[in-house]
């Protein structure tokens, strides 16, 4: 019993340190979440607020639909602006020169696998616009070579790969 009970504080120490590291980005995508950020606080937030005030010179604010629209919209933008510098504050820009070197997939590649019913797919590892590198799918390719083969553990049940060719 003694051992199980020292594994259980290693996997939560585990754990926290995983979700210290913060996301992988390209400098690519890191650059895309940081143009999104500063069009959401510079132009939109400013178009948000002149409809407030244009939707508060209408009148009576407790049955102004545009009013409470416009403020709805505010509400949707600062969360979408919170959850932007959060993810960028936390980001780590990968080195992409040495992951390339590296011969294994990570973040920023884009993998051809051949699933074991013949079926060739590709897909690219990144959280902004591919596959989620915490995906089944990212989690199962990540740190694996060509050649390797992989089982992707999909809530539609496990299916097995192989990882065909790796590039940036």
């Amino acid at each position: 019993m003694a051992a199980g009970a020292a594994a259980a504080p290693a996997a939560a120490a585990t754990d926290a340190v995983a979700e210290d590291q913060g996301e992988q980005l390209t400098r690519a995508q890191h650059e895309q979440l940081t143009a999104e950020l500063a069009e959401l606080e510079g132009p939109k937030r400013k178009a948000v607020v002149e409809a407030i005030a244009t939707a508060r010179g209408h009148g009576d604010l407790s049955e102004n639909f545009e009013y409470h629209a416009a403020k709805n919209e505010q509400g949707l933008l600062e969360r979408r602006i919170a959850i932007l510098r959060s993810r960028l504050h936390g980001a780590e820009v990968i080195d992409e020169v040495a992951a390339a070197a590296s011969g294994v997939v990570t973040v920023g590649a884009t993998v051809d696998l051949e699933r074991e019913d013949g079926e060739l797919m590709t897909v690219e590892i990144s959280s902004v616009g591919g596959v989620s590198p915490e995906s089944p799918v990212g989690r199962a390719v990540l740190g694996k070579a060509e050649g390797d083969e992989v089982e992707i553990e999909a809530p539609r049940g496990a299916w097995r790969a192989r990882i065909v060719s790796i590039r940036r």
